[in-house]
C-alpha cells in the first residue's frame, strides 16, 4: 500500500477534477473529454483499439529489441579505440538530433507502408540512449580492475565479458529505460506516416473530431510505454539487487 497509494491518490484526484470541470463546462468537452467518455470510447471501440494496441506493441518491441542489440554492439565497438570513437560517435549523436517526424517520410520511401516503417522509426529514435549509456558504462570501468585483469593475462574478450560489460550493466539498464519510452514514441510517429496501430487510430479519430477516442488511444500508448519501463525495472531488480546500491535500497 505504501507503494500504490502515493501515485494512486493524485491520479484519482485528477480524474475526479477533470470529470467535474468538463461536466460543469469549465473546460470545453470538444477540447478535453470527461474520463467517463474516454472509458466509454475504450469499451465501444475495444476490438479496434486492441488490434491497434497489438500492432503498436509489435512495432515498438521489435524496434526496441533491434536498438538494444545494435546499440550495445556499437558501444562495444566504439569503446575499443579512441580513434574509432572520435570518427563515428558524432554520427550516433546525429540520430538523436534529427527529429523523427522530419525523416519519417523518408522511411516510408525506403521501407514502404506497414510494419517495416514502424520498426525503423522506433529503432532510429531509441538507439542513441543505448549507445551513449553503454559507452559511458564501459569507459567508466575501474582502472584498478582493468590493471588486475591485464596483470593476470586476461584477453580483451575476457575483460569485456567478465569485467567491462558487467560493470556497465547499471548504465546499460538506464539507457534501456529511456529507450523503451522512446521506442513507443517512434512507433506511434511511424504509424502516423506509414502504418497502422494506435498512431493511425489517433490520426483517424482526429479527422473525425473524436477527442474521446484520441485520448483512449493515447492512454493505451502510455500503458504500453509504462509496461516496457516496468519490464526493464524488473530486469534491473533481478540482475542488480545483490551487488549494486541502486537496487538495494
Amino acid at each position: 500500500m505504501k507503494r500504490i497509494l502515493p501515485p494512486l491518490i493524485p491520479m484519482l484526484l485528477a480524474i475526479a477534477i477533470s470529470e467535474i470541470a468538463v461536466r460543469q463546462a469549465w473546460i470545453a468537452s470538444y477540447l478535453v473529454p470527461t474520463p467517463s467518455a474516454v472509458l466509454m470510447a475504450m469499451i465501444d471501440s475495444r476490438v479496434e483499439l486492441w488490434q491497434a494496441f497489438l500492432k503498436t506493441s509489435s512495432g515498438a518491441l521489435l524496434g526496441f529489441a533491434l536498438s538494444t542489440t545494435l546499440g550495445v554492439a556499437i558501444a562495444v565497438l566504439l569503446s575499443s579505440s579512441r580513434r574509432i570513437q572520435r570518427a563515428f560517435y558524432p554520427y550516433a549523436v546525429f540520430f538523436q538530433t534529427v527529429p523523427i517526424i522530419a525523416i519519417a517520410p523518408l522511411l516510408v520511401i525506403w521501407f514502404g507502408y506497414g510494419m517495416k516503417t514502424v520498426i525503423a522509426s522506433a529503432f532510429v529514435v531509441s538507439i542513441f540512449p543505448v549507445i551513449a549509456n553503454t559507452l559511458t558504462g564501459i569507459l567508466s570501468t575501474d582502472p584498478a580492475l582493468r590493471d588486475m585483469f591485464r596483470l593476470y593475462g586476461a584477453s580483451k574478450r575476457t575483460t569485456l565479458f567478465k569485467l567491462s560489460l558487467p560493470a556497465a550493466l547499471p548504465q546499460i539498464l538506464t539507457g534501456l529505460r529511456v529507450a523503451s519510452g522512446l521506442a513507443v514514441i517512434g512507433a506511434i510517429v511511424g504509424e502516423f506516416i506509414g502504418g497502422e496501430g494506435l498512431g493511425s487510430v489517433v490520426d483517424v479519430a482526429r479527422t473525425q473530431q473524436r477527442v474521446d477516442k484520441v485520448f483512449a488511444a493515447v492512454l493505451l500508448a502510455s500503458i504500453l510505454g509504462l509496461a516496457l519501463f516496468g519490464l526493464i525495472n524488473l530486469i534491473s531488480n533481478h540482475t542488480l539487487r545483490r551487488w549494486h546500491a541502486s537496487e538495494q535500497a
